[in-house]
């Protein structure tokens, strides 16, 4: 518990310790700030982008793709093979050229060369195929022949397929009797890459990849009938207007044709890459992922509701797409939606399943995806799947030339921080900071959205971040005058960690709305840091009872019923604090939860009482007696068991005593209780003391190593946890305990696994760096205008 984690925190006479005591800003600081211009002009802005983002929920835009329009502009029609059956993506490709003489992406993303490469090929093939444009023809000519050693550079990124689909227009302009702009020697060897390539897709049994990229295979080579198999309700192939329009000229099938017909319909002239589902569900997931969401629960409550009800009418834009059924699954269990995780054996098992090439962005989005959906489900069997896609994505970190530095950084943040390790406000911070604008997705052409990689996201992030942070320091301070003024600062044997409890408080529960829960978490964390230092060192057996007594009697005369000065300020204190939570719960709760708090502190006592007796008579417990005894003694109950109350959801008195919060609290405490026992095994023995480690050990007659035992205690551990997460993604009955109150076990959790990341616990380091960057140091952002 936090008692326990501070073992291993910075000394009381460091420089951090020091520089938290002082006051970082005054009331009348923030009188001046609130008062002043620059600050109504914040809150203008702030608004502003709120409503932007609102908006956009509304209406799901995604930039032009000349390449895919250029392939649709191809097809005949069916009338007439002379007539195009598309004149307005012709006439788009005509008016979009740009003046380098190409047709590059139509967005503000980065320009992958090899796509403006691709795509100005696609287009001069369209044009010359129709005979219209010939001085766009010639430029466009022009600019490949200029950017030609680009395409046979292995070192920079490719769009997918592009060294079996540009290779082939290649000769197909030589076909149509253009000049290829291409040193015939150069040509030959693309050439021969490229049927080396082709060779190993079907060695491999690559078969939805070679489907996927059927416009870069000759007609007559290419298995049809094959590539049919992967043909949608919707008459698409893949969702894919390039690949669709290729099936359609080789095949003339009616659903190939109505679907270019929907899509030239939605998206007007110009053709897009229709992803409406994956960018609704990718605004939700950085609205969450930035600490924004609350702001925007309506919008986010209507796409999840229109996500649901296509996940249980098995639509196809869901299903059909490895990232997007991931990113659903985790965000409708995530948000309460009851989901069956069976679709993600299907999408995550083996590298078949991943049709683009492996170290391609898709490819690794498709596990990333994958992999943090199978963090949230329950079945064992999907830990093997877990494992496969852990070491695929650290493959990619290992060879990572092809991959831009956002995606190696989302990677490595997937695999540093585990969803049960990730404390949401250090993940806030971590996810603003790295927060791209104008992002884009690169398949055959490239793809960006106003909807996702939004300066307004980021805008209201950084701002949101910040006032929220203002709120933390102030709490903070009032923490610190509330040690003083209790006097806990005055007890020698006590360590003094507010600014640690506080901020595990902060990261948890960093919303402006959840003040009280963090107060009482983080005066709750200080008086059991304390508590235990009096019940280790601090007291004598006379005093430990003393406390104990006072606290069953409650009503007590300070003056005579305390038999020491230190069993007095900490009566003094435990009384008041828990007092003033009870009354502060009675509000949230309309009836008095102050008795059950007082039963939360006795059983922490009592438990504590146990441990000291077993040290002072030697007693060896048993496992069982020591883990029965100890998930408690861990002093756990105290800081979530109240906060409970205080979160803003009802919480009746059978519900706060019922088996199910119970189990919560165990699974909790004792993988809580465990971890910290491994970590803190090799200080504990040279102490003389006995930890699960230890007990673990000497039950097993010494058969055991110490490593042996830890791998088998961390088993525990993770059975533990995957029991606690099955209770609280479970779907809310009538009368359970809702959501939002066993959330509070989890995210307690993840401080618990964020402490004992390391060897040698949560160094000094971490704790101060990340202390700081959560309460201290405000966020600027270079992307903001």
């Amino acid at each position: 518990m936090i008692a326990h984690l501070l073992t291993m925190s910075v000394p009381n006479n460091s420089l951090f310790h020091r520089d938290i005591s002082r006051s970082s800003i005054t009331a009348s600081l923030r009188q001046q700030v609130e008062s002043s211009s620059d600050f109504h002009t914040t809150i203008q802005t702030f608004d502003g982008s709120k409503e932007r983002i609102k908006k956009l929920f509304n209406k799901i835009e995604i930039s032009a793709s000349p390449y895919d329009t250029a392939w649709v502009a191809m097809v005949p029609s069916p009338y007439s093979s002379q007539l195009p059956c598309f004149p307005a993506c012709i006439d788009w490709l005509v008016d979009n050229q740009l003046i380098d003489g190409s047709w590059g992406p139509v967005h503000n993303g980065p320009v992958v060369i090899k796509e403006a490469l691709s795509s100005t090929l696609a287009c001069v093939l369209a044009l010359k195929q129709w005979g219209i444009g010939e001085e766009h023809v010639n430029k466009g000519l022009q600019f490949i022949e200029s950017n030609i050693t680009s395409a046979i550079d292995e070192n920079t990124n490719s769009p997918v397929g592009f060294e079996i689909i540009f290779p082939h227009m290649m000769r197909r302009v030589e076909e149509l009797g253009l000049n290829v702009p291409i040193d015939p020697k150069d040509l030959n060897a693309m050439l021969s890459k490229r049927e080396l390539e082709l060779k190993r897709c079907f060695s491999e049994g690559r078969r939805s990849y070679l489907a996927f990229i059927s416009e870069g295979i000759e007609g007559g080579s290419n298995d049809w009938k094959m590539v049919m198999k992967y043909q949608r309700k919707n008459g698409s192939l893949f969702n894919s207007p390039s690949t669709t329009a290729a099936a359609f000229m080789h095949l003339k099938d009616a659903g190939c044709l109505n679907y270019l017909f929907s899509v030239t319909k939605k998206f007007g002239s110009a053709v897009a890459y229709p992803l409406d589902i994956y960018v609704r569900l990718s605004m939700v997931d950085q609205l969450t992922r930035l600490g924004i969401e609350r702001h925007f629960t309506d919008e986010i409550r209507s796409v999840l509701d229109e996500t649901y009800g296509c996940w249980l009418l098995n639509d196809e834009q869901i299903f059909h797409d490895i990232a997007t059924s991931s990113m659903a699954f985790r965000l409708l269990r995530l948000n309460g939606y009851n989901v069956s995780s069976d679709p993600l054996t299907r999408t995550s098992s083996t590298e078949d399943d991943f049709i683009f090439p492996e170290q391609h962005s898709k490819t690794i989005d498709d596990a990333l995806e994958s992999y943090k959906a199978l963090q949230f489900t329950l079945e064992k069997h999907h830990l093997r799947s877990s494992e496969f896609l852990k070491e695929k994505l650290s493959s990619c970190l290992i060879n990572k030339n092809d991959l831009n530095k956002y995606i190696t950084q989302e990677v490595d943040d997937a695999l540093k921080f585990p969803f049960h390790a990730d404390l949401v406000r250090i993940a806030n911070r971590r996810n603003i900071e790295q927060y791209k604008i104008n992002r884009s997705m690169l398949l055959k052409s490239s793809y960006s959205s106003p909807n996702i990689g939004n300066e307004d996201f980021l805008k209201v992030a950084v701002e949101d971040f910040n006032t929220c942070q203002s709120i933390h320091r102030e709490e903070l301070e009032k923490l610190e005058r509330w040690t003083v003024e209790y006097k806990l600062d005055k007890l020698q044997f006590a360590r003094q960690k507010s600014a640690y409890c506080y901020f595990s408080a902060a990261a948890s529960l960093p919303s402006p709305e959840h003040s009280d829960a963090r107060v009482s978490w983080a005066k709750n964390g200080v008086l059991t840091t304390v508590v235990d230092d009096f019940f280790d060192i601090g007291g004598s057996p006379e005093e430990l009872k003393n406390l104990i007594q006072l606290v069953e009697k409650w009503d007590v005369d300070l003056e005579t019923d305390c038999i020491s000065e230190n069993v007095q300020i900490l009566f003094s204190a435990l009384h008041d604090t828990i007092c003033g939570i009870g009354t502060n719960a009675l509000a949230f709760q309309g009836r008095s939860v102050t008795s059950h708090i007082i039963e939360i502190w006795l059983d922490l006592l009592n438990s504590m009482l146990q441990e000291a007796i077993w040290t002072r008579d030697k007693t060896v417990p048993t496992m069982d007696d020591y883990l029965s005894n100890a998930f408690v003694s861990f002093a756990l109950g105290p800081i979530v068991l109240p906060a409970l109350y205080l979160v803003g959801s009802k919480l009746s008195d059978e519900a706060a005593r019922s088996f199910e919060i119970q189990s919560l609290y165990k699974f909790m405490s004792t993988s809580g209780r465990i971890l910290n026992d491994i970590r803190g095994f090799e200080r504990e023995s040279k102490e003389g003391k006995l930890n699960a480690v230890s007990l673990y050990m000497i039950e097993r007659n010494g058969e055991v190593t110490e490593e042996e035992a830890i791998e088998n205690l961390m088993g525990i551990v993770s059975q533990q946890r995957r029991e606690l997460l099955g209770l609280v993604l479970k779907v809310e009955e009538d009368g359970a305990v809702p959501r939002a109150i066993k959330e509070v076990f989890w995210k307690m959790v993840q401080v618990l696994h964020i402490f004992y990341a390391k060897d040698d616990g949560f160094t000094s380091n971490a704790m101060v760096n990340a202390v700081k960057s959560i309460i201290y140091q405000p966020i600027s952002h270079p992307q903001i205008k």
